[in-house]
């Protein structure tokens, strides 16, 4: 981190990009291991006889250890630093794709998936540090990078299991181990330089906290706007994860491959738009950035339920871009609304975040399994309304 007052050149100067762009490589191979869950339930489905409410509880397990611990190792972290503890959490990621390759039970299913999200616990609240203290002061951009390589991971987690695991079953997740190994040595690195370099950066930071001018209660208002706008995309996003390949098999009659196609091309959409998320909110300002995504995809999600294959297709990709911009700008303006709150504040929404998606995954397999898959896509088509309460949040500026 460093002081925002810096002039361009300056902040263009300390910005480290081969510490943002290694911290976003790691988010890519963190994020693409964990889409490996999601991607291979048709085989779990299949092997288990599983019913739609059990394979969102599968969601559930790994997002609640991701949610729960998240904002308790962001705060602690705001405490004291851990430089090494981001290679420490990717050990967990690795034994848990390790026990899901081989497990023989659905038990042991759950339990694998609660292992990969004990790693991701660790990752992105310290990982998300590690970018804002790269940044130069270029915050929006540095969260940009830094989620689109976890939004890439995302869509090349459901494509390479879509040939891996599609041909040689579930023990084929045992090769994604390889990449947690990759991620291990690189964050050791990534540690080093954080020790060596990160903490300094801290240390200065803390000398320079700004303050918002805003009454306590405002900003608690504030940030419970925020935590409501991530309820609506991430219960949505729960939706096209879990359930969008089962969607399209059971609509349009498309095989598996196919249906992973159609999620990587979404997830692919989802990856571009958190990338102009993160610059646009630095030039043009966060809350507009949030006005626009999260209710500007309201028309595409009405209109996604009653259309062909090929809009269908077009429309899932429209509102991954616009739904994605929304959560770089979130998440620096949460850390603008609370300074020196870095590590807390990324911890509650990234843990939010994955809880939201866990209960929306196991709430709308419930739904499913009541109704129909399709009747599920007409219910959350008007979660972006929820984007009204934007209004609400205030315009400032940090002085200090």
């Amino acid at each position: 981190m460093t002081d925002t007052t810096l002039s361009p050149a300056k902040q263009v100067q300390d910005t480290t990009f081969t510490v943002l762009f290694a911290i976003a490589f790691c988010h890519l191979l963190n994020d693409m291991m964990q889409a490996v869950i999601p991607a291979i339930y048709p085989n779990l489905k299949a092997s288990f006889h599983l019913s739609f409410a059990q394979i969102g509880l599968i969601t559930l397990a790994f997002q609640c250890t991701a949610s729960l611990l998240q904002p308790m190792v962001g705060f602690f972290s705001d405490i004291r630093p851990m430089p090494y503890s981001l290679a420490a959490g990717m050990v967990a990621t690795l034994l848990g794709l390790l026990a899901l390759s081989v497990a023989g039970s659905y038990p042991v299913v759950l339990v694998a998936a609660m292992m990969v999200g004990l790693g991701s616990s660790v990752f992105h609240p310290e990982s998300s540090r590690v970018a804002r203290m790269a940044s130069g002061g270029r915050h929006g951009l540095a969260q940009s990078l830094f989620q689109v390589g976890g939004n890439t991971g995302s869509a090349l987690g459901p494509l390479s299991a879509a040939f891996l695991v599609g041909i040689w079953g579930q023990h084929a997740v045992a090769w994604y181990a390889a990449c947690a190994v990759l991620a291990i040595v690189v964050l050791f690195n990534v540690g080093t330089w954080y020790k060596h370099h990160g903490l300094a950066r801290i240390a200065r930071a803390n000398k320079q906290i700004s303050d918002t001018g805003l009454p306590r209660g405002k900003v608690a208002a504030s940030i419970f706007i925020l935590l409501m706008l991530i309820f609506s995309k991430y219960f949505y996003l729960a939706s096209i994860t879990s359930y969008f390949t089962f969607y399209l098999i059971h609509r349009f009659g498309v095989s598996v491959q196919v249906a992973q196609v159609h999620l990587f091309l979404f997830l692919g959409a989802v990856a571009a738009g958190t990338f102009m998320g993160g610059p646009l909110g630095d030039r043009f300002g966060r809350k507009y950035i949030i006005w626009f995504s999260i209710l500007g995809m309201l028309p595409f999600t009405l209109l996604l339920p009653y259309a062909n294959l090929f809009w269908t297709g077009v429309l899932s990709m429209i509102i991954g871009v616009v739904m994605a911009s929304a959560f770089p700008a979130i998440v620096v303006y949460a850390q603008e609304l609370l300074p020196g709150k870095v590590g807390m504040i990324a911890g509650l929404f990234y843990g939010f975040s994955f809880g939201m998606g866990g209960i929306g995954a196991a709430v709308l397999g419930a739904l499913a399994d009541a109704t129909s898959i399709t009747y599920v896509y007409k219910v959350c088509a008007f979660l972006p309304l929820i984007g009204l309460l934007t209004v609400f949040l205030p315009n400032f500026r940090s002085r200090k």
